[in-house]
Formats: structure tokens, sequence, C-alpha cells
């Protein structure tokens, strides 16, 4: 395979993850998918705006945000974020200083 069709690929593999946490799963906490996979939407986001950086592309946190949470971050977090537990607290600890640490 040669490298523009990968690219591709892995291009039109974002974007359906993206509609995924979009359209079909808006409601999975960021909190869950950081405790069980190690990255969320604001990993995302950020790999995303690091991504552009390395392009010589300016893109604010905000922006890369509401490209990867499809409206303003602060409007999702009014429509679908929910209060954490105390064990998703202390997983979440644990999950982001194991998969971010100081990136964060």
């Amino acid at each position: 395979m040669d490298d523009a069709t990968r690219t591709e690929l892995e291009a039109a593999a974002f974007r359906a993850l993206m509609q995924h946490l979009l359209e079909k799963r808006p409601d999975v906490q960021n909190i869950d998918l950081m405790n069980l996979a190690g990255f969320c939407r604001n990993c995302l986001s950020r790999w995303y705006q690091e991504a552009a950086a390395e392009r010589g592309i300016a893109l604010t946190k905000d922006a890369a945000r509401e490209i990867v949470y499809g409206m303003p971050y602060a409007d999702w977090v009014a429509q679908h974020q929910t209060e954490a537990s105390a064990e998703q607290k202390a997983a979440f600890t644990q999950s982001f200083a194991a998969n971010v640490g100081s990136k964060g």
C-alpha cells in the first residue's frame, strides 16, 4: 500500500471515529473513555492541535476542541457531561498519570 492510500484510509478511520462519538455515542463520558482506553475527546483534540502545529498551522485549543466535539466545548459539556462518581475520579487520576502525564 502506498503512503497516500494509507493516509486516506487513516483519515477515513478517524472520521468514522469522530462520527461515532459525535452522533452515535455522545453519551459516552470522557472520563469513561480515559479510564477504559487511556484517551478521550480532549486527547483527540490535543493530538489534532499538535498535528496542525507540526505542519506550521496555528490552531487554538478551543478551535481543535470544536472540531472534535462538533460544537464549542462549553456547549458539549452543558449538553452531555454528567457528574463523575468518586470511583470514576479515582480511576481517572491513575489513567491520566499513566497515559497523559505532564502533557495534559
